[in-house]
């Protein structure tokens, strides 16, 4: 059977019998993945009762029941049953539990991190790339306490954030 390359779907062929088929089960593979949502963190055992249009992402190691030799795989539940679907490079689905996206990137999920080279706010630029360290307040003619200390206190802050280096 021929597939498309990124999802798998199944293709039509000239003079094949019971297209529907293949059509219904492309659709059906569709509609776990546009939009996406997972139900949270990878699981190795399916649940007891699963709702129809569920998906869930199979741990890469110990999947157990239906899940079984499907490690790393996402699981939808619908009509037919469970369908399984390897994930692909870039693909992104949001964890239904937290509302924190998962991102497939390098063979792995990722989840809560954002990137970006810049965030923006009402089009106004409110972090960029991280700037070079700057030294903490050492020395001075008159040493003054509360300024020193608010600006270590700043610099903490701006280190934390990871808006300047260490």
């Amino acid at each position: 059977m021929e597939m498309t390359p990124r999802l798998g779907l199944p293709l039509l062929i000239a003079g094949q019998v019971q297209k529907e088929l293949f059509h219904n089960e492309a659709l059906a593979t569709i509609d776990l993945l546009i939009n996406g949502s997972v139900e949270g963190a990878p699981v190795t055992a399916p649940p007891p009762t699963p709702l129809l249009g569920t998906i869930y992402r199979i741990a890469s190691a110990g999947a157990t029941g239906a899940f079984a030799g499907r490690e790393g795989l996402l699981a939808g539940y619908g009509v037919g049953g469970w369908r399984f679907v390897a994930p692909v490079e870039g693909m992104r689905l949001t964890e239904r539990t937290t509302g924190v996206e998962a991102a497939f990137r390098n063979g792995a999920w990722t989840s809560g991190m954002l990137r970006a080279s810049e965030v923006a706010v009402d089009g106004l630029k409110v972090l960029g790339p991280r700037t070079p360290a700057i030294a903490d307040p050492a020395g001075g003619a008159t040493a003054d306490a509360q300024s020193r200390l608010a600006l270590g206190q700043i610099l903490a802050a701006l280190r934390a954030h990871g808006l300047i280096a260490t």
